[in-house]
């Protein structure tokens, strides 16, 4: 072979691998209800309504799978067990969740399970089983498994708060490409940025992503006593230790006995 003619092969293989891969067949294009949720101090909770469709070029028979994942303000939590010793209630031992979701949400119009298989769902991190909440466990910070007793404590109490929470017919297909799904808020949710991660599955597979985000903010007198303790702590801390002592103080003088 001349040396022009492998230089030609050569440019010729460089452009293969620098082709860009075929268009995906199919795009996610969604949007929320609202971006922006004030709370104030008749906030009872909320629902964000999340809405979208499936840009497709091709029709898949088998039809498509949809998984929401919503993951609030990650928080550093402290968890502690108590015994029972000679009758009294005690914190017998502690771990610390490192960076765990404050609040987290998993929407999908079916079980998770029947979409994809369990080591993609993992890997995806689909599922309240298969969210990683690391642990302190000696100075160490690593997951631990699903039955620690530990984990399974904390995911009940959130969840019993309604801060966590898999619901697996919370996403409907009004059309074949056309989908919405409610993102319930109680009253207690943490303010802060709320992530949103959209996947679409078909045939157990993921075939496309999207992701968006809401904010929870405090409106009122609520905001202006968060930014006082933010912004101004010592003038905060004087203020509100004032005010308990003015209120003991009227109280002892409302209800003394002569």
């Amino acid at each position: 072979m001349s040396r022009g003619s492998a230089i030609a092969a050569a440019l010729a293989t460089l452009a293969l691998l620098w082709a860009p891969g075929p268009a995906s067949a199919e795009r996610l294009v969604t949007s929320l209800s609202n971006y922006r949720v004030s709370i104030g101090s008749n906030f009872t909770g909320a629902d964000l309504v999340l809405f979208g469709t499936v840009d497709q070029i091709t029709t898949r028979r088998g039809g498509y799978d949809l998984v929401v994942t919503v993951i609030g303000p990650r928080q550093t939590v402290d968890t502690w067990r108590k015994e029972r010793i000679f009758g009294i209630w005690v914190n017998a031992e502690s771990r610390t969740f490192v960076d765990a979701p404050s609040y987290l949400a998993v929407l999908a119009n079916r079980p998770v399970d029947a979409i994809a298989a369990p080591d993609l769902l993992r890997r995806l991190q689909i599922g309240l089983n298969n969210i990683l909440l690391p642990q302190d466990i000696g100075g160490d910070v690593a997951d631990v498994v699903r039955d620690d007793p530990f984990r399974m404590a904390f995911m009940r109490l959130r969840g019993e708060r309604g801060l966590y929470l898999e619901r697996n017919n919370a996403v409907t297909f009004l059309t074949p490409t056309l989908f919405r799904t409610a993102i319930p808020l109680p009253a207690d949710a943490p303010i802060g940025t709320y992530e949103i991660d959209v996947k679409l599955f078909a045939d157990g597979a993921m075939i496309a992503r999207e992701g968006s985000a809401f904010e929870l903010h405090k409106v009122g007198f609520e905001q202006l006593v968060a930014n006082a303790a933010r912004n101004h702590g010592l003038l905060y801390g004087l203020t509100t230790s004032g005010i308990a002592i003015l209120v003991g103080w009227l109280a002892s003088v409302v209800f003394r006995r002569d």
